[in-house]
């Protein structure tokens, strides 16, 4: 990152200089609210292209800053992008590279040619996170969700409460464990981060009301606002009134209070989009939108068996579009221009640079940042100087058929390294979204540097790599 703690400085200064030519006291840091919506894919919102879907908070929100179309989570499941953000790492460098839940052997399907590869199951305590960052820099920090960070998947008795979000940065913590999608989103939770408040509620409410009243108690200081809802993750369950306005509108299907349903998946994201609303409507109403850097994307592509993500490629757990391509919106407003649209390939990695740079913070010397600031396309003041985002995905996706591989983004063009045959597919992802046609035949050049970049930065980045059934390295 190239800290723009002068330009920052800069544009947050009150008034240059006072009447009698002293230069006034910047105004505080930039409060900043991070949305990560849980499974929501790149085209599960109305102003992604989904005519299906409601969705005019975010559309409205979308409008209002700057909406990029080339988004990329770290990875195609939860846990990876996580960490991800909370380093500024990739997967790939952690060693956290599928979602927390042990042993990584059991998901491998019949007929595999390869074992996943070694895997860490918890962001370790020594890795200084976003939220210990912010809070060097003056913040108050507030943590709302998912963290899936902490142990194995919702085993409270392996899930070491040490490694939960108040113990990596956060003053406070409302939901996050271990936890990959929640007992239930209705009121018991049976979630020990969430004290039960009333029969029946909400989760994605509840989280709201939370993160509107931390907002509302610490507007007079900085403050860092993560608010990861579990929602819209398995298991498929909205408010009734939700759920029966699309149960009567054709092209939606109900199959009850399981994962595959269409008809829930569309009442939730509904709901989710209410409730972040009344977040975006608590800055407005405090006068802080301003004052306050707003970021909303998703942790990884839609899970498959609930929503349609044409025209891209593949779901949750595959490293095509689908599974990694996201929504990302980003509001700050006087300081980001309204109604902007950018194709700059971006990544959630970059996210912890970007975040420091708003604020003002240097990264801490010595410690690798895999991301770069996009605060430079933001304000249109310059451009990003990588040449190419990466993924490493070597494991096997228990919710569906994948292959082990990893990718790089250069340009217009996407490499996948598919390691059980060890083949290579190219595709233009500008000019061809829905990844057809593979170019590897017919540009060898392109499709060689390309994957000897990807080797390079897999082999910088200490990777692990997929394993032979023999349990050979």
């Amino acid at each position: 990152m190239k800290p723009l703690f002068a330009t920052v400085l800069a544009l947050i200064i009150v008034s240059g200089c006072s009447g009698n030519g002293q230069v006034e006291e910047p105004a505080r840091r930039p409060n900043v609210v991070m949305i990560m919506i849980d499974d929501l894919g790149w085209t599960d919102l109305h102003i992604q292209g989904n005519e299906k879907l409601e969705t005019p908070m975010l559309d409205h929100f979308a409008s209002q800053g700057m909406r990029f179309t080339d988004s990329y989570a770290a990875a195609p499941v939860c846990s990876p992008t996580r960490a991800a953000i909370m380093t500024g790492m990739s997967p790939a460098r952690l060693a956290i590279t599928n979602h927390v839940s042990g042993n990584q052997d059991r998901f491998q399907p019949a007929g595999a040619t390869l074992r996943a590869a070694e895997m860490i199951n918890y962001l370790d305590l020594d890795y200084v996170t976003l939220a210990e960052k912010l809070k060097e820099g003056g913040y108050t920090t507030g943590f709302f969700g998912k963290w899936h960070l902490s142990g194995l998947d919702g085993d409270l008795d392996k899930d070491e409460p040490s490694r939960r979000p108040q113990h990596q940065g956060f003053d406070v913590n409302v939901g996050g464990l271990s936890f990959g999608g929640p007992p239930s989103f209705f009121d018991p939770y049976r979630n020990p981060e969430i004290k039960d408040r009333k029969e029946g509620e909400y989760l994605p409410f509840r989280l709201a009301d939370e993160a509107m009243g931390f907002i509302e108690e610490h507007q007079d200081e900085p403050f860092f606002v993560a608010l990861w809802p579990y929602t819209v993750h398995w298991p498929m369950q909205a408010p009734k009134d939700l759920v029966d306005k699309y149960a009567n509108r054709p092209g939606f299907e109900d199959y009850g209070d399981g994962i595959e349903s269409s008809t829930r998946y569309a009442a939730m994201i509904e709901a989710m989009d209410d409730a972040i609303g009344r977040v975006l409507a608590k800055l407005d109403e405090l006068n802080l939108a301003e004052e306050t850097l707003v970021i909303f994307t998703s942790d990884n592509g839609g899970y498959g068996g609930v929503t349609d993500l044409a025209p891209l490629r593949g779901v949750k757990g595959h490293l095509y579009e689908g599974g990694i391509r996201v929504p990302l919106f980003v509001r700050w407003t006087g300081q980001i221009e309204a109604g902007v649209v950018s194709g700059e390939p971006v990544i959630s990695t970059d996210f912890f640079a970007t975040i420091l740079d708003v604020a003002g913070l240097e990264p801490t010397p010595g410690v690798p940042l895999d991301g770069e600031s996009i605060l430079p396309v933001l304000r249109h003041t310059g451009e990003m100087e990588r040449e190419a985002i990466y993924f490493h995905y070597p494991n096997y996706a228990f919710h569906g058929e994948n292959r082990l591989g990893s990718a790089i983004r250069q340009g217009d063009y996407k490499l996948i390294h598919f390691y059980d045959k060890d083949e290579v597919e190219l595709y233009d992802v500008v000019n061809d979204l829905s990844e057809t046609t593979n170019l590897a035949g017919e540009m060898p050049e392109r499709a060689a540097e390309m994957k000897a970049n990807l080797q390079a930065w897999l082999t910088a980045s200490g990777a692990k790599m997929p394993r032979t059934l023999e349990g050979g390295d």
